[in-house]
């Protein structure tokens, strides 16, 4: 007897299935098409871009976020 699929089961299904059909399209594009130089290029740029941005984002983050307090202060803080 089948037990009926929760909603995060099938939510896995369908991105198993979704990610099955991506590598088979990606590769029909890379190896039997005429847009493979496109393509390696589109995703060449899309790999970089998102590590940079990334990187972008970190160091955003790290310039705006203002420096802990002194160990110091935080222990005379808790005496207090």
């Amino acid at each position: 007897m089948r037990e009926k699929l929760s909603k995060d089961q099938a939510i896995g299904l369908v991105l198993l299935v979704i990610g099955i059909l991506g590598v088979i399209l990606y590769g029909w594009l890379v190896f039997l098409t005429q847009w493979s130089i496109l393509v390696l290029q589109l995703t060449g740029f899309v790999a970089v871009a998102s590590v940079l941005a990334i990187v972008s984002w970190i160091g955003y983050t790290m310039a705006t976020t203002p420096p802990p307090k002194p160990v110091e202060d935080v222990e005379n803080e808790a005496k207090q």
